[in-house]
C-alpha cells in the first residue's frame, strides 16, 4: 500500500524487486490480447486485490501503446480505476471519486468506439459496474468490480 509500504517493483525492499531492470513491455496489438502475457498478469493482479502491482503491470504496456490512441486510452482507464479501488484502501474518499471518474471517463470513450468490448472486456458493463461502486462510496475495495475476459 503507497505510504505504507515500499514501491514493489521500484524499491529494493519491495515484494517484486528486481536488481536488474525488468525490459520494458513490448507493443501488443489489442486483437492479440490472449497473448499478452503483461494485460493478463495486470487482470489476475487487480481482480486478487493487488492493486498498486496491477496498477504497475499495465503502465508499461501503456506507455508501449503511446502510439495505439484507443488501446493507450483503454489500459490508462484500467490504470486509473485501479489507482480508485486502491484510494478505498486508502481511505481517501475523494480520489476515489476523482480516479473513478478519469478512468471510467477513458474506459465509456473506449466502449463508445468498440461496439463496448475491448481486449477480452465488455467495457460498458464493466463501466457500469465500476461506476456503481465508485458511487456507492465504498469502505471495502474488495467489493470493486472484478475483470472478466470473454475467450
Amino acid at each position: 500500500m503507497p505510504g505504507e509500504h515500499p514501491h514493489p517493483t521500484g524499491d529494493p525492499q519491495g515484494h517484486s524487486y528486481r536488481d536488474s531492470p525488468e525490459p520494458p513491455a513490448g507493443y501488443f496489438a489489442p486483437r492479440d490480447w490472449e497473448d499478452n502475457d503483461e494485460y493478463l498478469f495486470g487482470v489476475d493482479l487487480y481482480n486478487s486485490g493487488y492493486l498498486w502491482e496491477a496498477h504497475e503491470a499495465w503502465e508499461s504496456l501503456w506507455h508501449a501503446a503511446k502510439h495505439d490512441a484507443l488501446q493507450a486510452e483503454f489500459l490508462q482507464g484500467l490504470i486509473q480505476c485501479a489507482a480508485a479501488a486502491l484510494k478505498v484502501r486508502m481511505k481517501q474518499p475523494a480520489g476515489v471519486v476523482k480516479l473513478a471518474g478519469h478512468g471510467l471517463g477513458r474506459l465509456a470513450r473506449v466502449g463508445d468506439q468498440t461496439r463496448g468490448e475491448f481486449m477480452g472486456l465488455d467495457v460498458r458493463a464493466f463501466v457500469a459496474a465500476f461506476r456503481a461502486f465508485a458511487e456507492s462510496t465504498p469502505t471495502d475495495h474488495d467489493a470493486r468490480p472484478r475483470i472478466e475476459l470473454s475467450r
